[in-house]
């Protein structure tokens, strides 16, 4: 049964309260009242106070309640980005209070896709532990629309995807350029060339991650811009490291970013070929809300992370 109390017109006077605004936006992220309490460490009850006094003052409804889920109202969902603003702006007042101005200490929640993160994390953690001491990283791992949704939501700050985001509200902040790399097995005869035709493609089994993995689509684009319709096959890898595998035992070949390669090629038992010029590749950024107010911090951090993983010789920096 769905809540049907009657919302009344708004009070021009209402200011609302963080509070309330914070069951509001952790209800529209959790979907479930208890889930929503526990994140912001206060009772039901009182989230559902919070909100209901949000909702009288606003004089509409932001959320629908069922007996089994909790669903937000059009209103809601129109109303949602500008909460998130209201929030984020908050925070960044407390933060720059406790500390002294400089948002590069403290926490920074940082979300990575998972053909980004195995490769470069370990030089990316050391690099800002050396250059920003007081700054605490909490890493999050996931698919890139998933790491959006973190984003608009607000349980992200930062993300570290392929350009371009093409979401509103989010700022790109590009940091980085790789090239493809054809991952064969070991005793194939492209192994090792340098100047691999991007239309052999057409010849070869082509090893896709699931649905969903920004690298399945920009191999695909790979291979319309070649012009040639790929032999896909019935294998599909839910990680970048399963796909490697199995082309090491012989079920086709697969497209990797250079970042990756030093590891991948640690067993001796894949073989690579680089493509012709010009390389096929993507673009890395770092993302944020614009509504952070942090855009200076944040090209900070894009710099120092650019900075480190164009160390390693497998990368073009780009314009930051």
């Amino acid at each position: 049964m769905i809540s049907t109390t009657l919302i009344g017109m708004p009070d021009r006077s209402y200011q609302p309260s963080v509070a309330g605004l914070r069951a509001f936006v952790s209800l529209a992220r959790k979907r479930h009242f208890g889930a929503a309490a526990s994140d912001l460490g206060v009772s039901q009850p009182s989230l559902s106070q919070a909100l209901s006094a949000l909702e009288a003052g606003l004089g509409t409804r932001l959320v629908e309640r069922t007996t089994r889920r909790v669903f937000v109202t059009p209103e809601g969902e129109a109303l949602l980005p500008r909460a998130i603003a209201v929030l984020d702006a908050v925070d960044e007042l407390v933060a720059a209070a406790s500390q002294g101005g400089d948002p590069l200490t403290g926490t920074i929640r940082l979300g990575m896709i998972p053909t980004v993160a195995p490769y470069i994390l370990p030089t990316v953690l050391r690099g800002l532990a050396d250059r920003l001491p007081e700054l605490t990283l909490r890493v999050v791992e996931d698919q890139t629309s998933r790491l959006l949704d973190h984003l608009r939501d607000g349980t992200l700050d930062v993300a570290v995807i392929a350009l371009p985001s093409e979401m509103p509200g989010m700022v790109d902040i590009p940091m980085y350029a790789e090239d493809f790399v054809l991952a064969l097995p070991g005793d194939h005869p492209l192994s090792g060339r340098s100047r691999v035709d991007p239309a052999s493609l057409a010849d070869l089994p082509l090893l896709l991650l699931d649905e969903g993995h920004c690298l399945r689509d920009q191999a695909l684009e790979v291979c319309r811009l070649a012009g040639v319709r790929p032999d896909i096959g019935h294998t599909r890898a839910a990680s970048l490291a399963t796909a490697v595998q199995c082309v090491e035992g012989g079920l086709g070949v697969t497209l990797i970013p250079r970042t990756a390669v030093g590891v991948e090629t640690a067993g001796g038992d894949l073989g690579v070929a680089n493509f012709r010029q010009p390389r096929p590749g993507r673009h890395i950024g770092l993302v944020h809300r614009a509504s952070a107010g942090r855009q200076d911090a944040y090209r900070q951090i894009a710099e120092i992370l650019t900075d480190v993983v164009e160390a390693t010789g497998a990368v073009r920096r780009e314009s930051v």
